[in-house]
C-alpha cells in the first residue's frame, strides 16, 4: 500500500514539475525578452496585489469580504505567470491545424518559377495561416534586413519556435538547403512523411472524440440521476422545489456546455463550408435565405398561435395537446431551413469527392497540351465529375471572357461553396501562374485533398456514433425524470388525500411550495435546452453549417416532448 502511495506521488511530482518547466519555457518563444516581460508585465501586477492586500490590512473589512477580494486581486499575477504558456500553447494549435495546408502550398510554390525565398514571403502574407504566416515573415525579415542565407535563417528560427512540428521541419529543411539540395525536391520528398504525420494526427484526435463519447455518457446519466431526485426530493426533506429545480438545470446546462467546448478544442478543425465575407454573395448558402425566412416566420406564427391555444382562444381545449408537445410543434418550421441546408451541404460533399479526379485531370491535360486552362476546360466540362461539372462549366465561361483568371477561380471555389476546393484551387492557379509545371500541380493538390476526404468518412462515422449517443441519452433522461416528477405528483395527491386524518400527512412529506405545475415547466425548459446544445454539438464535431443544426434541434425536441408525453401518460395510469 504505501509503495502504491509513494509511486503516486512520485507520479504527481514529475507532473508537476513538467508543468512548471512548460510554463518556465514558454518564456523563450514570447516576441519579448523574459527581463522586459517581468519589468512591464509581472512586476507591476504583482505590485498591485501587494497593495491591495495592504489596503486590507489597513481597512480590516469583515473577513467573508477580505479574502475573496484579495484572491481577486492575486488573478492578474496567475494569469501574467501562465500567459506565456497560454501563448505558445495557441500558436503550437494553429500550427498542428493548417500545416498540411500549409505544406502543400509551400510545395506548389517551390515547384514554380520563382526565387526560394519569395515562396517564404509569399506565405508570409496568407493571414490564414497565423504563426506558420508570422514565422514565414520572420524568416524572410532574417534573410532581407539581416542578410542571412535561408538555411541559417531557418535553423535560427526552428529554435525559437514553441511548435515541435515546425522547429523539426525548419531544422530539416536548413540542414537540406545548405546542403545544395532544392527546396522543391526536398518539399516533395517530404510530402509522403508529412502526410502520414496528419493522418496519424487526425486519427488521434478522432480517437480523443471516441473517449469524450463515453465520459460524456457517464456524466449526462449522472446529471439525469440528480434531475431524477430534484424532483422528488423537496418532497422529502423540504428544501425549495423551484430552487433546486433550478440549480440542477443550470449544473445540466454546465455539464452539456462545457463538453460542448471540449469537443470544440478536441474534434479536427477541417472545416466544410468557406466562410469568406467577400465571397458569401457567390456561395450555394444564398439559395437556403428564403428557407431560414419562411421557417422562422413559420415558427413565430407557430408560437403565436400556441399561445392563443394553451390560453383558450381557439375551439379546441388546451387539455388535448400534452403541455410538452407545446414546445414542440413551434420547432416544426426549423425543418424547411434545415434540410435545404442540408441537401446543399452534401453536395458540398460531393464536389470534394469529384475535384481530386478534376485536378489531376486538368493537370495531366494542360501538361500533354500545353495550351491554356480555358482550352483544356472546354474539353473537361462535358466529362461527368458528379455535382462539380456545372461549376466547371460556368468556371469555363468565366476564363473565356479573358477579364481575370484569378477572379475567375475565386468565383468557382465560392461556388462550389467547398473550403477544400477553394484552397487547393487557389494554390493550382498560383502556381500555374508562377510557372509551374501542370501534371505535377495537380498530383500534389489531388493526393493531399484525397487523404483529407479519407479522414472526413472517418469524421462522419465517429459523428454517427455521438448522434446515436446524444439521442439515446435524451430519451433516457427525459424518460427518468417524467417518471419523477409523475411520482412526485402522486405523492402530493397521497398528501391531499391524508389530510383529512390530522397531522399524518405533514409527518410524511413536506408539501409547502411544491408546486407540481412549475417543476413541469421547468422539466421541459431541460428538453429544449437539451435539444439546443446537443444539437450544437452534433455540428461542430463535424464540423457543417450551423444552419445544418436545425434539423436535430427539432428531432431532439421532439423526442423529449414525445417521450415526456407518454411517459406521463402510461406511467400515471400505472401508477
Amino acid at each position: 500500500m504505501s509503495t502504491q502511495t509513494d509511486d503516486d506521488s512520485s507520479a504527481f511530482d514529475i507532473d508537476v514539475r513538467e508543468l512548471l518547466s512548460s510554463v518556465v519555457d514558454a518564456y523563450r518563444y514570447m516576441g519579448i525578452s523574459p527581463e522586459r516581460y517581468l519589468a512591464v508585465v509581472l512586476l507591476p501586477t504583482v505590485a498591485l496585489a501587494v497593495a491591495l492586500v495592504v489596503a486590507l490590512v489597513v481597512v480590516r473589512p469583515d473577513p467573508t469580504v477580505a479574502f475573496p477580494v484579495a484572491m481577486l486581486g492575486f488573478l492578474p499575477v496567475l494569469g501574467a505567470l501562465v500567459y506565456p504558456k497560454i501563448v505558445a500553447d495557441r500558436k503550437r494549435r494553429e500550427v498542428r491545424e493548417q500545416f498540411h495546408l500549409f505544406l502543400t502550398h509551400i510545395t506548389v510554390l517551390s515547384l514554380t518559377n520563382i526565387d526560394r525565398v519569395e515562396v517564404f514571403r509569399t506565405l508570409a502574407n496568407v493571414e490564414e495561416y497565423g504563426a506558420l504566416a508570422e514565422e514565414m515573415g520572420r524568416i524572410t525579415a532574417l534573410v532581407d534586413t539581416w542578410n542571412q542565407s535561408l538555411d541559417d535563417a531557418c535553423r535560427r528560427r526552428a529554435k525559437r519556435v514553441s511548435s515541435d512540428m515546425l522547429a523539426d521541419f525548419l531544422e530539416r529543411l536548413a540542414y537540406t538547403v545548405g546542403a545544395g539540395q532544392s527546396l522543391s525536391d526536398f518539399l516533395v520528398e517530404e510530402q509522403e512523411s508529412m502526410i502520414e504525420e496528419f493522418v496519424t494526427r487526425y486519427e488521434s484526435d478522432l480517437a480523443k472524440l471516441d473517449v469524450l463519447k463515453e465520459l460524456y455518457m457517464s456524466m449526462m446519466l449522472s446529471t439525469t440521476f440528480i434531475l431524477v431526485f430534484a424532483t422528488v426530493l423537496p418532497l422529502l426533506l423540504g428544501v425549495p422545489a423551484t430552487l433546486l429545480m433550478i440549480g440542477v438545470i443550470v449544473m445540466f446546462a454546465i455539464v452539456q456546455g462545457g463538453f460542448l467546448f471540449v469537443i470544440h478544442q478536441t474534434a479536427p478543425r477541417d472545416p466544410v463550408w468557406l466562410d469568406s465575407t467577400d465571397e458569401r454573395n457567390h456561395s450555394p448558402t444564398r439559395r437556403v435565405q428564403p428557407y431560414v425566412f419562411a421557417g422562422v416566420g413559420l415558427s413565430v406564427i407557430a408560437v403565436v398561435g400556441i399561445i392563443a391555444l394553451r390560453l383558450g382562444y381557439t375551439p379546441v381545449a388546451p387539455d388535448r395537446i400534452p403541455l410538452p408537445m407545446y414546445v414542440a410543434i413551434p420547432t416544426l418550421p426549423l425543418l424547411i431551413p434545415g434540410l435545404a441546408m442540408r441537401r446543399e451541404e452534401n453536395r458540398v460533399s460531393e464536389r470534394d469527392d469529384g475535384f481530386p479526379s478534376f485536378i489531376r485531370a486538368l493537370g495531366g491535360v494542360e501538361s500533354v497540351k500545353q495550351t491554356s486552362t480555358a482550352n483544356v476546360l472546354e474539353m473537361l466540362r462535358t466529362k461527368d465529375f458528379g455535382s462539380l461539372t456545372p461549376n466547371i462549366d460556368n468556371l469555363y465561361k468565366r476564363l473565356r471572357t479573358r477579364i481575370d483568371s484569378q477572379l475567375a477561380w475565386t468565383y468557382f471555389g465560392a461556388e462550389t461553396g467547398s473550403y477544400l476546393i477553394q484552397k487547393f484551387g487557389d494554390m493550382y492557379v498560383v502556381g500555374r501562374r508562377m510557372g509551374g509545371e501542370p501534371r505535377q500541380l495537380g498530383s500534389v493538390i489531388s493526393t493531399n485533398i484525397t487523404e483529407v476526404l479519407h479522414l472526413r468518412e472517418q469524421r462522419e462515422q465517429e459523428t454517427s456514433t455521438l448522434i446515436g449517443i446524444v439521442y439515446g441519452i435524451t430519451a433516457a433522461s427525459l424518460f427518468s425524470a417524467f417518471i419523477g416528477l409523475e411520482i412526485a405528483g402522486q405523492m402530493l395527491e397521497i398528501t391531499n388525500r391524508l389530510q383529512q386524518s390530522g397531522g399524518l400527512a405533514l409527518d410524511l412529506f413536506s408539501t409547502a411550495g411544491y408546486d407540481i405545475d412549475v417543476m413541469e415547466y421547468l422539466l421541459i425548459l431541460v428538453i429544449l435546452v437539451n435539444a439546443m446544445l446537443s444539437a450544437i454539438m452534433i455540428r461542430i464535431s463535424d464540423r457543417g453549417h450551423f444552419v445544418n443544426a436545425l434539423p436535430h434541434f427539432v428531432w431532439l425536441t421532439w423526442v423529449g416532448a414525445i417521450v415526456a408525453s407518454v411517459t406521463s401518460r402510461i406511467v400515471g395510469a400505472l401508477i
